[in-house]
């Protein structure tokens, strides 16, 4: 099961997730509404301490596929995660500028038709992730409300999806293995649900891997 730790916010909590098992850190850009922003400098430093093969994404919330190429080349992650979606043609775009850099596509799981949105975008990325947020709203959420979804339809989504998942949205120690069991996603992605007052818990930390490990 890999695991990303998201909300970075300085280069020691990049060592603590990497130390507890994280296989991918998250690294959120500016965006409407939530936790964890960051600024690119800072998402640069700590992208480059990050030792391979962890994956480094930028969550990058810019609107067109040329503006998310600038933002990515002032930080220099090996995975964007797209957290809204972008106009058609995008990934085409996005594929020419930038070879080699891996795109995740968040999907937001409002409803059914979230099960068609992902289904047609797992045609053009190398991964999807299925978040609570909700894009219609006036402030948009795009990620880190540490609310649950319908985890049926996520469901829906893994055992159709050409691309591997990833399942975020409320996850903590308590129901990560019911998450597992329930969904059987690729990867977990989590922010609050290991923090205290912000801060990364290494207890939290280590109460949410040993969940996963658990038979």
């Amino acid at each position: 099961m890999r695991v990303k730790i998201c909300c970075i916010s300085s280069v020691e909590e990049a060592r603590l997730a990497v130390g507890a098992g994280a296989s991918a850190v998250g690294l959120v850009g500016r965006m409407p509404s939530g936790p964890g922003v960051i600024g690119d400098d800072l998402i640069r430093t700590i992208a480059q301490t990050v030792p391979p093969p962890i994956a480094t994404f930028l969550l990058t919330s810019e609107p067109t596929a040329e503006a998310v190429i600038e933002h990515h080349r002032r930080v220099f992650t090996n995975t964007i995660q797209l957290v809204d979606a972008l106009p058609p043609g995008s990934y085409r775009t996005l594929r020419a500028a930038l070879p080699g850099i891996k795109l995740v596509q968040v999907i937001h799981v409002l409803d059914e038709l979230s099960i068609d949105e992902a289904l047609a975008s797992a045609e053009e990325v190398d991964a999807l992730l299925l978040d609570s947020g909700n894009p219609k709203l006036a402030v948009k959420e795009l990620g880190g409300t540490g609310r649950r979804h319908d985890w049926t339809l996520s469901r829906r989504i893994v055992e159709q999806s050409r691309v591997p998942v990833f399942l975020a949205g409320g996850l903590n120690p308590e129901n990560v293995r019911q998450a597992i069991d329930t969904v059987q996603p690729f990867g977990l992605d989590i922010c609050s649900g290991v923090r205290t007052n912000g801060k990364l818990d290494p207890d939290k930390l280590t109460r949410f891997f040993t969940q996963i490990h658990r038979n």
